[in-house]
């Protein structure tokens, strides 16, 4: 199981449509947009979980396609390093 990054999306994404648009390439366990805190707007990007083949082809067919008029940023996503690492840097 991979997460994929999905950047740039339009703010009026719904979650069902970034599964959508990647269960294409296999079975996407999870799709959640990421929204502000205080007013639940989207955030502009989001994350996708499916099986590692289908991810990777996803990244692959996806990165800089243009959906709904804005180029998505598609990648891999990597874990956030926690706050007592980052501060370490």
């Amino acid at each position: 199981m991979k997460k994929i990054f999905v950047g740039n999306l339009p703010f009026s994404t719904h979650e069902e449509q970034l599964e959508e648009l990647f269960e294409q390439y296999g079975n996407v366990q999870s799709a959640r947009i990421i929204t502000d805190r205080e007013t639940g707007r989207s955030r502009g990007f989001g994350f996708v979980e499916m099986d590692d083949e289908g991810a990777d082809t996803a990244v692959a067919n996806h990165d800089g396609i243009e959906f709904e008029g804005r180029a998505l940023r598609v990648n891999e996503a990597h874990e956030k390093p926690s706050r007592q690492q980052a501060a370490a840097w």
